[in-house]
């Protein structure tokens, strides 16, 4: 099973990521140092995060969930600086 995955961090940011084995222990590779930035060492003590799968599929290609992988990214903003911790595609700031 393929899977695509939403992480939700304590402060509300998200990250999207794919897996193509679905290991339950499987987090993603976000950027550790762009998140240890935004938490203080007291709430590093108690951290919880959330992952939800919000596609799965045991037929796709890799190719096809690289592309779904994208699709959710944008559709989620998650490369928004100021809404997740997805640093691809680039994220281009519409607003003036």
């Amino acid at each position: 099973m393929k899977i695509i995955y939403k992480i939700t961090y304590p402060n509300g940011k998200i990250y999207i990521g794919k897996d193509l084995t679905n290991s339950i222990n499987y987090f993603g590779s976000a950027n550790s140092k762009l998140i240890e930035k935004d938490f203080n060492d007291e709430e590093r003590d108690d951290f919880t995060i959330r992952r939800q799968i919000i596609w799965k599929s045991e037929i796709a290609s890799d190719k096809e969930v690289n592309e779904k992988e994208v699709e959710f990214i944008i559709k989620y903003n998650s490369n928004n600086p100021e809404i997740g911790y997805n640093q691809w595609p680039k994220f281009k700031n519409t607003n003036p």
